[in-house]
């Protein structure tokens, strides 16, 4: 996913570079959101690690 994300904030910026203002926007507006749900499924996947990885200590 963060490849994706990578991805549109390259074509955006290439976007930008011919003027391609619109086009820009809604790269960078993807890349954006793909990079906030990469970051949300860390952090649960984490947390998830974490709690999963303890033992029950008698």
């Amino acid at each position: 996913m963060l490849k994706m994300a990578l991805f549109f904030l390259v074509i955006s910026i290439i976007a930008a570079l011919f003027g391609f203002g619109g086009i820009s926007s809604a790269a960078a507006g993807m890349a954006k959101i793909l990079f906030f749900i990469a970051i949300v499924l860390f952090v649960v996947f984490l947390v998830v690690a974490l709690l999963a990885g303890r033992t029950i200590m008698r």
